[in-house]
């Protein structure tokens, strides 16, 4: 934030050479900084300060997963592909968890694993959902004492839309709860208005 208050309008790329940085590697902290209104971002110009103050970024810092989840929305490991498709549209979520006979997390699928799916000529009914999913331990989640700022960074870093919310038992994990881009929005827009 410095460095864009002094040079501002300034391109990432400048940034993360004083920062002796790549831009992937600033990117995340970049987008976090602009979502929570510090930064603005024109394209072709760069970044500008928009004069937000420390202060509100310790209020940005001190805002907890358990305060923004929102309910999940889960299928069993045994759903056909046709039917997690049905479950997205009608829930009306880009993600669905799925999960195994003693209720822990088994895997995720997203938007883009159903689409690959339906292009082929495969019979959606009868294609289990395991096959197109993504297995845990391959999938990023989080807890409810996380800050929602790291969990945004995941968000960002992954390219996802949500993370599933978990909580460890014996069998697994629980998922408990997901927070999605649109949580992290309502908490910026929140504490906006505060």
């Amino acid at each position: 934030m410095e460095i864009v208050k002094a040079n501002g309008p300034i391109t990432g790329e400048h940034i993360a050479e004083n920062l002796h940085l790549t831009r992937a590697t600033l990117r995340p902290d970049l987008a976090i900084l602009t979502m929570a209104g510090f930064l603005d971002a024109r394209p072709r110009v760069g970044y500008f300060y928009t004069g937000k103050t420390s202060e509100q970024s310790e209020r940005i810092g001190n805002l907890y997963v358990k305060d923004y989840y929102s309910c999940p929305v889960v299928a069993s490991d045994t759903t056909s592909v046709y039917d997690a498709i049905v479950t997205m549209f009608t829930e009306d979520v880009g993600t669905i968890f799925i999960v195994d006979a003693n209720n822990a997390l088994a895997g995720v699928v997203s938007r883009k694993d159903m689409l690959r799916a339906s292009i082929g000529k495969q019979e959606l009914s009868s294609l289990p959902v395991t096959i197109i999913m993504t297995r845990m331990p391959n999938i990023t989640y989080c807890y409810l004492d996380d800050k929602l700022v790291d969990v945004g960074k995941k968000l960002i870093e992954r390219e996802i839309d949500s993370l599933p919310v978990v909580k460890e038992e014996q069998d697994g994990f629980k998922v408990i709860g997901r927070v999605t881009k649109t949580n992290i929005t309502k908490a910026l827009v929140n504490l906006s208005n505060e």
